[in-house]
């Protein structure tokens, strides 16, 4: 919506210049001044509106190149936009539609507050990140699993968490922060995640243990 209103005051001012330049003088003959108010305000506000947009598309790139990696297929990331957040009630923060053949459609949606939360750790240095930024970018590994095809949600949260060291890097944090972030979601968070999404079987050694260098459970001594 931001888009188009950017679009509709970027065409305001243009229509503001191009009635000046049709009448450049008024009905006495003397030359009417260029509109420079109106036009910069003009020009200005629709700047300002389409900053949001340009920035989300860019996020949205970034995100989806990392989530493609992780799934091993082109796929694409949606951040939630105001209006979906203002009519959205529903307590997941990021879900992936399925089509009737089981099969995942190619993109998922990640909830406004979590991509701010990406956001910020993009922006960050990696170091310490707060338990929104860890959250988030497990959310973001999480939904890749789904667009992976794993359609249980205790699969795919397993999955995840062997993968969200991998994700850290993929959004620039170096191996020692990564890792860091994995086991801290895997020590503090997915204890305390609901039923459907934990198993006793995500465990090292366990049956979902994939044995992948990035296991959180590597770098969590007696977990």
């Amino acid at each position: 919506m931001l888009t188009w209103f950017a679009v509709a005051l970027a065409g305001g001012a243009v229509a503001v210049a191009v009635g000046w330049w049709r009448r450049r003088a008024d009905e006495l003959g003397r030359p009417r001044r260029f509109p420079w108010v109106s036009v910069v305000v003009l020009s200005a506000l629709a700047v300002a509106t389409a900053v949001p947009g340009v920035a989300r598309a860019a996020q949205e790139r970034r995100l989806g190149a990392a989530a493609s990696v992780l799934a091993g297929a082109p796929v694409a990331v949606r951040c939630q936009s105001l209006g979906q957040a203002v009519l959205d009630g529903g307590p997941e923060l990021g879900y992936v539609r399925w089509r009737a053949d089981g099969t995942p459609e190619p993109w998922a949606l990640i909830k406004r507050d979590q991509c701010h939360h990406l956001a910020a750790y993009v922006r960050s240095d990696k170091h310490e990140p707060t338990r929104d930024q860890v959250v988030a970018v497990h959310v973001l590994t999480h939904e890749a699993m789904h667009l992976a095809g794993r359609l249980g949600e205790a699969g795919a949260e397993c999955a995840a968490v062997q993968r969200d060291a991998h994700t850290a890097r993929l959004l620039g944090a170096g191996p020692a922060d990564a890792a860091g972030l994995a086991a801290s979601y895997w020590r503090d968070v997915y204890p305390l995640m609901p039923g459907p999404y934990r198993s006793e079987d995500c465990r090292a050694g366990g049956p979902m243990d994939e044995g992948t260098a990035d296991a959180p459970w590597l770098a969590s001594p007696g977990s």
